[in-house]
């Protein structure tokens, strides 16, 4: 995933862009970076990794060299970026959000054409620059944007920042994620988490549409190409993605995932399915809102069993060595023994996607002499990997343990009916369930449903992508 702020104005935003792109950490781990624009001075950019450093630290010395009246930045979970391009459309900088399917037959249409590439040890091309390269294919840059979303298979939001200090910024063509506007009295911001500029003094001004795409001035904004009508924008940014205090499309997030784990409690009360239960806790971070909503719901206490320390390695940054990131992520659980032994305790997740972590985090409550643990996923169970964002993306749809759960089950007939296995109450879904506690250890499982989750999200079904659990676009 990734994500980006953007600040226009008649006074200086480099404190601004700064702060702004912070708030964007938890969307990625791996690159950050700033770019500003000043009359005199021209452009000036900085990309660092943010593996091993957050980004707060890792820019910091950086400020005392940048500034400008217009500047964005980016945090991106799979290349260095913004960029710098200069082409016969002028210069400007950009940075993308989203996933390019086609990156690699793109690619070698443009190698076939001369174009050159330049490349990481790996031999990968930066997808930001390949958009650069589609964009411009165009007399200008409008038709350039809608050119590179149009070819593209996946999905692709972008922020373009000019020569002259103005934005360019562009919603997916299916708005599967947010672009917002704000407002404060000497200029504009555009961002992906609304709550960045609200922090930062901005109030609310404008909300795109799927493929919209606007300019942004310090003096106001303007639509170059308006927006279109259909839209999936991705459901996880409730669930899971979208920091608390962010709201898309009207929908605050925290409030959805109150909302969505009452929701949860009150079907399995419905179905007197509901288990007996000492506590009700939710797995940190995401799950813990979902939690809550379950155990006022269930009438029972919220309790937070196990804590994550946080101070030294916070969700934005791990360590690239995977044994050492394994580690981490075990010392991070610090249990609370007076809420677990003996006890009988359902917990809430945001999702259940391989289940290895989950297994860990069961495996250490008994440990730790928890009686029970019966555990709820806020959302449906994901069958297929993500094709348009990063979330759930995998080299095969088997390694989600509820499509291998359904293979092991019954093979290539069990494709024919996952629909039946996503539904906790058909008998298909009963077996599979049983099939996942057997093997992780949960004493019950439940997954909600995908009519109570867009119930709970509360928009239009039909404008929120639901690829992950019924693989229909």
């Amino acid at each position: 995933m990734g994500g980006f702020f953007g600040a226009t104005s008649h006074r200086d935003v480099t404190i601004d862009v700064f702060f702004g792109v912070d708030y964007h950490s938890h969307l990625g781990t791996k690159y950050g970076g700033l770019v500003y624009k000043d009359p005199d001075s021209g452009f000036q950019r900085e990309i660092h990794s943010i593996e091993n450093t957050p980004f707060r630290t890792r820019f910091e010395d950086d400020l005392a060299t940048m500034h400008g009246c217009s500047g964005m930045g980016c945090i991106s979970d799979s290349d260095p970026q913004p960029l710098l391009m200069r082409s016969h459309l002028g210069v400007f900088a950009v940075a993308t959000v989203g996933f390019v399917r086609n990156a690699e037959r793109l690619i070698e249409d443009f190698s076939k054409k001369g174009v050159q590439f330049s490349v990481r040890g790996s031999g990968e091309v930066n997808t930001t620059e390949l958009v650069a390269a589609l964009i411009n294919q165009k007399a200008d840059l409008v038709e350039g944007i809608r050119f590179a979303q149009e070819v593209t298979d996946g999905s692709l939001t972008m922020l373009l920042m000019l020569e002259d200090g103005s934005f360019i910024a562009a919603r997916d063509r299916m708005g599967r994620l947010p672009v917002l506007i704000g407002k404060d009295d000497d200029g504009y911001s555009v961002t992906f988490e609304s709550f960045a500029y609200g922090k930062l003094g901005y109030v609310d001004e404008y909300e795109l549409g799927s493929g919209e795409i606007v300019k942004v001035t310090a003096d106001g904004y303007e639509v170059l190409s308006p927006a279109r009508d259909e839209m999936r924008i991705c459901a996880f940014l409730w669930v899971y993605y979208g920091y608390p205090n962010s709201t898309y499309e009207g929908v605050n997030v925290e409030t959805m995932r109150y909302r969505n784990g009452a929701l949860m409690a009150r079907d399995e009360a419905a179905r007197g399915v509901l288990p007996d239960v000492d506590s009700v806790g939710g797995v940190p971070d995401s799950g813990l809102p979902h939690g809550i909503g379950f155990a006022y719901e269930a009438g029972k206490p919220f309790e937070r069993p196990f804590v994550k320390y946080t101070p030294t390695w916070p969700r934005s940054f791990m360590p690239a060595n995977q044994k050492v990131r394994n580690r981490v992520a075990k010392m991070k659980q610090v249990p609370v023994p007076e809420l677990i032994d003996g006890k009988r305790l359902l917990l809430v997740d945001d999702s259940i996607v391989r289940g290895t972590q989950l297994r860990e985090t069961v495996d250490f409550l008994y440990n730790a002499g928890a009686s029970e643990v019966h555990m709820r996923s806020a959302c449906p169970p994901i069958m297929y990997g993500c094709k348009y964002l990063s979330f759930s993306r995998s080299n095969s749809d088997y390694e989600l343990i509820a499509r291998r759960k359904v293979r092991e089950l019954e093979g290539d007939e069990g494709e024919q009916h996952l629909d039946e296995y996503a539904d906790n109450r058909t008998e298909r879904g009963q077996c599979m369930l049983k099939a996942i506690c057997e093997e992780m250890g949960f004493s019950s499982l439940s997954y909600q449903t995908l009519d109570g989750m867009l119930e709970a999200i509360g928009i239009d079904p039909a404008k929120v992508c639901t690829y992950c659990w019924t693989g229909r676009e």
